[in-house]
């Protein structure tokens, strides 16, 4: 009997192969990051040959360091960076460009336009979302409308579009199935969260041939089967989420109220809402947490848009230290109240405010600022937007988050998450596994192939590794946050008449 799943976590910074067993321990990882590439101010985008190729590699490492063949693997579950667009040609399988990354922000004046023409409500009231260049129907529309004969050929039929789990789909099935799943079209600004379907007016209002989307199907379903020279032999793709999805199944937030935040490129916070998808008061968006059975369960999310990222910046840019490891030394060395604050908006602000033009910087700089103190700000910020976002969930179902589960890259760091802890003034669950979103993959391809009955079988699988409680007194906790607020207001657009854009 096979002994393992296995989930592609195609992410946005690199790709990673694991293999779980069935108590959802990691058995073998692999991992490759690629290149990042940003033609010009606000572009980000991916070679896609990058994306395949490293998924390819690191799933046939990791099944190669364990020595699992393919009759050892149950099935393969894949989650996503979401948004990010791909165009190909359904006969060649070629793509057109380069993937438009969910942090590119080329469409920023189409979406004005949109917004001035009074779309907003009707796009938020069909999709949960609001008009962003974040979402994928923008991107599309810019390839249509900028890559050479690309719209043409779509109204001809003979192209695909995908987010990234639909590109991998097509690749592992040899180009057999264009699919996608619900939590993924979800994102696309096209998809009717009520019908669960694309939406033909939406289509129409972007100018997007239907003929280039692919077949929406559930979390856990039958998606292909690989062809068996990719992995050593055909293993059926049984599970697919987005990122963000994948790591709240993961976290197993099946109840409504619980709320997961991750900490990766970005950093996304997740309320599972039950039957009912709630509409935010505060800008926050609506989405699919997942669908089973053809039965969708909806979740409230925030989405900031940097979060590891900026850790990345500091390295890498700016060369503040040589390892993401290094920052929680370096922190510790620095007083709480050292008034430094660092606004890491490099491709404009997410939730809840929403602005694309905005841009980071660093505010509070004295003369004995140092390396330690704007590695600090630049810590604290994922904490403070967090909190911009658990004050908006709270406002919108009027109640408190009591508890927060969190994961991801950064989550490692003890003093980000009792920083986190006390800022937002509730207990802070960290998992013994962090790997949460490729777990949530895992789980969803163990449903489908038989390992797993229903969903309480997976919640019995969790378990906390450490909570952080808060230890803050609420005085500090409103003064450190007050000097954010001014940060924030600092970096916001704002048009000729001086009001925020």
């Amino acid at each position: 009997m096979a002994s393992y799943i296995l989930s592609i976590d195609q992410g946005t910074t690199s790709s990673r192969a694991i293999l779980f067993d069935r108590q959802g321990q990691v058995a073998g990882v692999a991992q490759e990051e690629f290149a990042q590439h940003f033609p010009h101010d606000g572009w980000v985008e991916h070679h896609t040959d990058d994306i395949w190729q490293s998924v390819l590699r690191t799933s046939r490492q990791v099944m190669q360091n364990l020595g699992v063949s393919s009759s050892d693997v149950a099935g393969i579950g894949i989650t996503n960076q979401r948004e990010t667009t791909v165009l190909w040609d359904r006969k060649t399988g070629e793509t057109l460009h380069n993937a438009i990354v969910w942090q590119d922000r080329r469409t920023s004046s189409y979406c004005r336009e949109l917004i001035q023409q009074g779309h907003e409500n009707f796009i938020q009231e069909r999709t949960g979302l609001l008009i962003d260049p974040y979402f994928s129907a923008t991107k599309i529309r810019w390839l249509l409308d900028n890559v050479e004969g690309a719209r043409e050929r779509a109204e001809r039929g003979d192209l695909a579009f995908g987010t990234v789990d639909s590109f991998l789909l097509w690749k592992l099935t040899g180009g057999k199935v264009h699919a996608t799943d619900a939590t993924n079209a979800c994102r696309t600004c096209l998809f009717n969260i009520h019908t669960q379907a694309w939406d033909q007016e939406l289509l129409d209002l972007f100018q997007i041939p239907a003929s280039l989307m692919p077949e929406v199907l559930d979390s856990s379903a039958e998606f292909g089967i690989t062809t068996p020279e990719l992995l050593g032999g055909p293993i059926p793709i049984a599970g697919i989420a987005g990122d963000q999805q994948a790591a709240l199944i993961g976290q197993t937030c099946f109840s409504p109220g619980m709320c997961k935040s991750t900490y990766g490129t970005g950093c996304f916070m997740i309320m599972n809402t039950g039957d009912t998808p709630e509409v935010s008061r505060n800008r926050l968006l609506t989405t699919v947490a997942y669908r089973l059975n053809g039965k969708p369960t909806y979740a409230m999310e925030g989405s900031i848009f940097v979060a590891g990222a900026t850790v990345q910046w500091m390295r890498d840019g700016l060369k503040l230290f040589g390892t993401a490891s290094e920052t929680e030394a370096l922190a510790r060395k620095t007083r709480m109240g050292h008034g430094v604050y660092l606004v890491p908006a490099f491709t404009g602000l997410g939730a809840p405010h929403w602005d694309p033009q905005a841009r980071g910087a660093i505010f509070g700089l004295t003369r004995d600022t140092g390396i330690a103190e704007i590695v600090a700000a630049g810590l604290q910020a994922v904490c403070y937007q967090t909190r911009d976002l658990q004050g908006c969930m709270d406002d919108d179902i009027e109640a408190r988050i009591d508890r927060l589960r969190v994961d991801g890259g950064m989550v490692s760091n003890n003093w980000v998450m009792q920083f986190l802890a006390d800022m937002l003034g509730v207990p802070v669950d960290r998992p013994t596994i962090l790997e949460t979103t490729a777990l949530g993959a895992a789980y969803l391809a163990g449903l489908q192939v038989g390992w797993y009955s229903n969903l309480e079988e997976i919640s019995a699988l969790w378990r906390c590794e450490r909570t952080f409680e808060p230890q803050m007194t609420e005085a500090e906790r409103e003064r450190l946050y007050s000097g954010w607020l001014d940060a924030i207001s600092r970096v916001k657009c704002r048009d000729q008449t001086g009001a925020e854009a």
